[in-house]
C-alpha cells in the first residue's frame, strides 16, 4: 500500500511550482486530489502532465480569496470521494506578481488576500469535513521569510522599503495561524503544520534566480550551497500528510538548506 492510499486531498496553487510537485507526488502515493488554481494556462499544463492518473484527480479553476470558490473546492472533494483528509494551502503570490503601477497599499492587500486570507478561507471550509472524518492534516505553505526579520538588502524590490513588504507579513501570519489552529484543532485529531521553504526554483522566484548576480547571492545564503527544488518541499508535505507525522502539529518546519540556522 502506498503512503496516501485512499486519502483525499485538496491542493491550491496546483498549477505551478510547489503545488504541481505536490499534486504529482500525492497522486503517485495513491491519493485522490482536487487540483485548484486561478490560472487556466497552468491548469491545462498540469492536466497534460498528470493525465495518466485519471480518474484520481479533478482540475478546478478557483480563486482562494473568494469564500464561494473555497466552498466549491471542498464540495468537489466530497461529491467525488465523500471525504476530505488533507489540505495543502500552496496558493501564493509576492509583490512581484502585482501590476507595476500599483502602490504599496494595493500590493500589500493583494498579497495578504491570497497568502493569508486564502489559506484561512480554505482551512475554514475544510475543517468541518475533517471533523466528520475524525481527523485530517492541513499543511500551510509559509516561508523562511515568515520566520526571520526580512531586510531587502539583496534589492529584490525597490517598491517595498522600510519594512512594508506584504510577503513576510503574510507568511508570518500563516505561521501564527498554523499555531493557533493546530492547538485548537488537536482535540479533533486535525493536525495543522506549516512548511517554511528556503529559496527554491519556482515560477515565484524565477525573476530573481534568472539574474546571475542575484542567483549567486541567494546560493551564498544557504549553507548547503544551493537552492531548493519544488520536489524537495513536496516530499516534506508528503511527510506531514501521512501517518508518519502523527504526533506533529502546530509546527513551522524549515525546508531551507540551513538558511534560518545561520
Amino acid at each position: 500500500m502506498t503512503r496516501l492510499e485512499g486519502k483525499v486531498a485538496v491542493v491550491t496553487g496546483a498549477g505551478s511550482g510547489i503545488g504541481t510537485a505536490t499534486v504529482r507526488l500525492f497522486l503517485e502515493m495513491g491519493c485522490n486530489v482536487v487540483c485548484s488554481d486561478v490560472n487556466d494556462k497552468f491548469l491545462n499544463e498540469l492536466a497534460k502532465e498528470i493525465s495518466s492518473h485519471k480518474p484520481n484527480y479533478i482540475i478546478l479553476n478557483s480563486d482562494v480569496t473568494k469564500r464561494s470558490d473555497c466552498q466549491k473546492i471542498v464540495k468537489e472533494a466530497i461529491k467525488n470521494w465523500d471525504k476530505l483528509d488533507i489540505l495543502v494551502n500552496s496558493a501564493g503570490v509576492s509583490p512581484r506578481n502585482a501590476p507595476p503601477d500599483w502602490d504599496f497599499e494595493k500590493r500589500w492587500d493583494f498579497v495578504m488576500e491570497v497568502n493569508l486570507k486564502g489559506s484561512m478561507l480554505m482551512s475554514y471550509e475544510s475543517v468541518e469535513q475533517m471533523k466528520k472524518n475524525i481527523g485530517g492534516s492541513i499543511i500551510n505553505l509559509s516561508s523562511i521569510i515568515g520566520l526571520v526579520g526580512y531586510s531587502d538588502t539583496l534589492g529584490f524590490s525597490d517598491l517595498d522599503k522600510n519594512g512594508i513588504n506584504a510577503y513576510p507579513h503574510s507568511k508570518g501570519g500563516v505561521i501564527q495561524m498554523t499555531r493557533d489552529m493546530g492547538v485548537n484543532l488537536a482535540k479533533h485529531s486535525i493536525r495543522v503544520n506549516a512548511l517554511c521553504p528556503g529559496f527554491a526554483y519556482t515560477n515565484l522566484t524565477k525573476s530573481i534566480t534568472d539574474d546571475e548576480s542575484m542567483h549567486k547571492k541567494l546560493i551564498e545564503l544557504h549553507p548547503m550551497g544551493r537552492l531548493g527544488t519544488a520536489d524537495e518541499v513536496a516530499y516534506a508535505a508528503l511527510f506531514l500528510a501521512s501517518h508518519e507525522s502523527s504526533f506533529i502539529t502546530a509546527a513551522a518546519i524549515p525546508v531551507d538548506g540551513g538558511y534560518t540556522a545561520r
